[in-house]
């Protein structure tokens, strides 16, 4: 049998082809920011309701099978958050990237810490701008007492569990040493897992930087500068677009994998990227105040600045 024609018509056809499945090498750029979260504000979830596996995975499955794909770049702003959906991230970066056989670059824009910069850790390289606050690697938990204000008010608790210690952190109960090394195991188990993922990835660069890990594992915020001494992130100041080129040469494209709009969005033409970011705005002041309030009850361990 004779091959298939590549002649003028083919060629012609070539062009009715989307310009990324005509590119010789394209890099995958997926936006992760917010703060990051099961379930947003309402008890509802989505692509607006915070940084999540669910709100992100189809973005990050699509860019690397993207045809042509030679990298994927993660643009990263996020404070932290839960624990549990920063691991879930990671691991599915980490996952795609073994199966398809393709490099993960990270680049931290204001903040990449706790959660953030977990999420970081699954690149193969990071970068950061000079004053990107970087690193936090560390767990908080917490909730309020407030026993001296029933008692100002002359409120009665009542309260009925089933299990010795369902309740030995109530804030209306007076705090209890013994549930308080309880708890104090529970974040120190968090905070190893924590600890196990950044070594993943970054333990050698610690180590060629001559930095003691445990000396950048209590929780403390770094510049991006800071970071780059001491093996935290690969570089600084650099675009991502020139570092992909320097990589991948100058003629490497860029295609850019959006989170889905909302239907509000849709109808009303608003950009997805500005109403995520404020609606991720407001939610995060909403689940601060939450997280303060005295009735928010059990302390809920997250990877967030301190």
């Amino acid at each position: 049998p004779r091959a298939p024609s590549k002649g003028p018509g083919a060629a012609a056809m070539s062009w009715l082809l989307p310009w990324w499945a005509r590119a010789g090498k394209v890099v995958s750029v997926v936006r992760l920011e917010g703060t990051i979260r099961a379930i947003g504000p309402g008890g509802g979830s989505g692509p607006s309701r915070g940084l999540n596996l669910d709100s992100v995975g189809d973005q990050l499955v699509k860019a690397f099978e993207a045809p042509n794909v030679v990298a994927v770049a993660l643009r990263i702003n996020s404070p932290g958050g839960s624990p549990v959906q920063s691991s879930r991230i990671y691991t599915a970066i980490r996952e795609l990237a073994a199966e398809k056989k393709v490099p993960v670059y990270a680049f931290t824009e204001d903040v990449a810490a706790s959660g953030g910069y977990y999420i970081a850790c699954a690149a193969d390289k990071i970068y950061a701008d000079d004053s990107s606050i970087v690193g936090s690697v560390g767990v908080v938990g917490g909730t309020f007492g407030i026993t001296g204000v029933l008692e100002r008010w002359g409120l009665e608790r009542r309260k009925y569990t089933a299990g010795a210690r369902k309740q030995e952190i109530d804030p209306t109960l007076p705090e209890d040493p013994a549930a308080v090394a309880r708890l104090q195991t529970v974040l120190d188990d968090i905070h190893a897992a924590f600890k196990d993922a950044v070594l993943a990835t970054r333990g050698d660069a610690l180590t060629a930087k001559g930095t003691d890990p445990e000396s950048v594992f209590t929780g403390e915020i770094f510049t991006g500068r800071q970071a780059a001494a001491l093996g935290l992130v690969d570089g600084t100041g650099a675009s991502m677009a020139s570092v992909m080129k320097e990589a991948f040469g100058d003629d490497v494209k860029f295609r850019n994998f959006p989170k889905p709009r909302t239907l509000p969005q849709v109808l009303a033409g608003v950009p997805s990227i500005a109403t995520t970011a404020w609606a991720d705005a407001l939610a995060h002041a909403v689940e601060s105040a939450a997280d303060r309030s005295a009735l928010h009850g059990p302390a809920q361990a997250l990877y967030a600045p301190r």
